[in-house]
């Protein structure tokens, strides 16, 4: 069993599951205390990240996706003795063969989950996971790696979609007396900026939970080959500094008109600051132009991608208001004609569009005029840490018997201290507790079954994913 990609003649599977943990873990099968049967362990955001201390639980369904049916075969226990030999560990061939033998490789545990979408404060566990067979007590471990890596970035970028789509709709309303449009406000750009298409997908589809703009085709592929969405996104017509310097600067009024024209209807983009910013949106957009794009049957938005957003976001719009004019909300607020609007994306991060939304509004413009594309701010510029996510077994079984486990590290003075006990949570009208599950009353538990030795036994739409996180 080789990679396609594979390059030399003798590589293994890239995607064999006994690749796929941390190296240490392969001798921990040996460490834990005789008699040991049965491991329970969580995943959690440790910390609010800055003022984002809400944290979204997503993506996990596209990990179980990978671990359902025959997650380990003979030949891939094979390949990997060797290799892994070579590496330096005497791997728990036993333990594994065990698994191919008896349940024809798939994997005997149990996981347990707080419903994607689900908006919880950081600390709360999102998964419980605990093997359902005594003699694959170190399988649990052994899958930390994948799991939390799977649960954390994709929770990640939920979070900090979630909290910006959340800013942008209050200062929406409140300069516009609603959130119409509140879908589009918020664009990913993320795509190129990603680590990889794995990344790109898994990224772009948690910010799809919250917004339906994007530009990143993987994540809508992602969202309806593990989510069942039919189209989860959109996105428009827009011109790249390619096309609009290909005729070079004594050219580009003659590329943006062309552009006009071969998009007569609908909404459609242009970057505009290829040479001078300002002498496109006055002279050009606001002058050659003008005519054309209050003639066409949609909406131009016109993209600076230079400068200090700060000053050139208001600065543009109130240029495109000085040759297009404006009205007022009901609010008091300026807004440019349905036919004109502008898309801020360069050095847009969560701190800069609240920024630059506090600008607007101390310059009487409405938000309405503006949406924002979000590029390695949104996919890229996080990491685990960002809410301190970890998992960490909290009970084991030796001998019949449960103990609690635990940590709690003097130097780090109760910043890694973990949770005791089999952990559950509770939804009560005050919000999330988290209790031992043994407490909770049955049926109570918010982290209820989603796989269960080798299979998904529930699954989320995204509509339901969608839910969950913007209630009505």
């Amino acid at each position: 069993m080789t990679n396609t990609n594979a390059l030399f003649p003798n590589a293994v599977n890239a995607d064999n599951i006994l690749f796929d943990t941390d190296s240490y873990k392969l001798s921990h099968y040996s460490q834990y205390p005789e008699g040991t049967e049965f491991v329970s362990s969580y995943v959690e955001a440790r910390c609010a990240w800055d003022q984002i201390d809400q944290v979204m639980f997503f993506g996990l369904q596209i990990e179980l996706a990978k671990l359902a049916g025959r997650a380990i075969t003979q030949e891939m226990l094979d390949e990997a003795a060797p290799f892994l030999t070579a590496h330096g560990f005497q791997i728990f061939v036993e333990g594994w063969q065990y698994i191919i033998d008896t349940y024809d490789g798939r994997l005997p545990i149990l996981i347990e989950a707080l419903p994607e979408g689900t908006l919880a404060p950081a600390s709360i566990p999102q998964l419980r996971i605990e093997n359902t067979d005594p003699n694959c007590y170190w399988l649990v471990s052994y899958l930390e790696t994948r799991l939390l890596r799977a649960i954390w970035y994709s929770s990640t970028v939920a979070s900090l979609s979630h909290f910006v789509v959340g800013k942008i709709r209050d200062c929406l309303i409140q300069t516009d007396g609603s959130a119409d449009g509140i879908q589009f406000k918020l664009h990913d750009f993320g795509a190129r900026g990603a680590t990889s298409n794995e990344a790109a997908a898994i990224g772009g589809a948690a910010h799809l939970v919250n917004s339906w703009g994007t530009d990143t085709i993987a994540g809508l592929v992602c969202a309806r080959n593990v989510y069942g969405a039919d189209m989860a996104g959109f996105s428009i017509p827009a011109s790249e500094h390619s096309t609009m310097t290909a005729a070079g600067e004594d050219g580009e009024l003659d590329q943006m008109r062309r552009f006009i024209q071969m998009n007569p209807t609908g909404i459609i983009a242009c970057v505009s600051d290829s040479y001078d910013l300002m002498r496109a949106v006055n002279e050009y957009w606001g002058g050659a132009l003008r005519d054309d794009i209050l003639a066409r049957d949609g909406t131009l938005v016109v993209r600076p991608d230079s400068g200090d957003p700060l000053k050139i976001v208001p600065d543009v719009i109130e240029a495109l208001m000085d040759k297009f004019g404006f009205t007022e909300t009901a609010s008091g607020y300026r807004i440019l004609p349905d036919k004109v609007r502008v898309i801020q994306g360069d050095g847009v991060n969560k701190d800069s569009i609240i920024a630059i939304m506090d600008t607007l509004i101390a310059r009487g413009l409405a938000i309405g005029n503006l949406a924002f594309g979000m590029g390695a701010g949104l996919l890229q510029k996080l990491d685990r840490d960002s809410f301190g996510y970890a998992m960490k077994a909290s009970a084991v079984c030796v001998d019949g018997t449960w103990r609690d486990v635990f940590k709690d590290p003097i130097t780090a003075k109760g910043r890694k201290t973990s949770k005791k006990g089999k952990q559950g949570v509770m939804r009560t009208d005050a919000g999330f507790v988290v209790m031992r599950a043994d407490d909770i009353p049955e049926g109570g538990d918010a982290l209820q079954p989603v796989f269960k030795d080798g299979e998904i036994v529930r699954l989320m739409t995204f509509d339901d994913i969608r839910a969950v996180a913007w209630p009505v």
